[in-house]
């Protein structure tokens, strides 16, 4: 069996976490990488430890030194200042790109989000496409975006394989009604990140990121393209869901339940939290 090295980003974030043991297989090495500190190698884990920045070029180009690939899940999240999602999402995705180019590394997966397309209203009687134009839900829609591009760039002008996960409603079960048709589960996730390693040639790919749901709302076509194939559907636990919908939760009815984004495109999403001001 061949060696294989992997760079995982934000390896401390919830993604991150799971991703550590179930990427784990004989002949992989897994170089885990976060600002935030990581536990500690336990006996028998093929993984090496680097707490620093994804912003940090001379850091990050030192770790993807020797790597066959890079997982780029590193982001904030939720709602933050537009300077923050700028030096961490934007710059540290640039960052990162240019650090795997500068190493030689030939393949980067970007773990992009719905929310880059969140004001797309949900399509009826059929699937949302792979490479609908983006229509971002907040800023941080707004950085997945801007991922997207760099992969885009990086793939057209170095020649490296890039594949943007448009990753949906990330749980370890579904919790609301929305998420019925929007759940990635974490096998499924597992699966689908395998098969964008794996994929021969995959070349540059915006990918949803979903479980095959009854009630799915986004297309698998690029997904199935690259090998990936589901093994879960959250309408397995459809009766529980249903039967504890709030009737005040945005997603289960209210303003955000229309859109892919669901509740980030409630308009003072990015208001005074997010740092933000009129006249900015």
């Amino acid at each position: 069996m061949n060696s294989q090295t992997i760079v995982l980003t934000g390896a401390a974030g919830e993604i991150g976490r799971m991703l550590r043991s179930a990427l784990a297989r004989e002949g992989r090495t897994i170089r885990l990488v976060d600002i935030q500190e990581l536990n500690p190698v336990e006996a028998g884990e093929n993984i090496e430890i680097h707490q620093g920045s994804i912003t940090d070029g001379t850091f990050m180009e030192a770790v993807c030194q020797g790597a066959d690939a890079v997982i780029h899940m590193a982001s904030l999240l939720d709602n933050h200042t537009w300077e923050s999602y700028l030096h961490v999402n934007i710059n540290g995705t640039r960052t990162v790109l240019e650090a795997a180019r500068l190493a030689g590394v030939g393949r980067v997966v970007l773990a992009s989000s719905h929310h880059a397309v969140g004001f797309h209203p949900k399509y009826e009687g059929a699937y949302a496409p792979d490479y609908m134009y983006p229509r971002p839900d907040s800023f941080y829609g707004v950085t997945k975006v801007a991922g997207e591009a760099l992969g885009s760039l990086y793939h057209d002008r170095y020649g490296m394989d890039v594949i943007c996960l448009r990753i949906a409603s990330y749980q370890p079960v579904p919790s609301d009604k929305r998420q019925l048709g929007h759940w990635l589960s974490p096998t499924d996730c597992v699966g689908l990140i395998e098969a964008a390693l794996s994929a021969v040639d995959p070349g540059y790919k915006i990918v949803w990121g979903v479980s095959d749901n009854t009630r799915r709302w986004m297309s698998l076509e690029e997904a199935a393209s690259l090998g990936y194939k589901s093994v879960d559907n959250a309408e397995d636990y459809a009766e529980d869901v249903l039967a504890t919908l709030d009737p005040d939760n945005v997603q289960n009815g209210h303003f955000g339940t229309h859109f892919l984004g669901g509740a980030f495109c409630v308009p003072d999403f990015d208001g005074p939290a997010a740092g933000f001001h009129p006249h900015q």
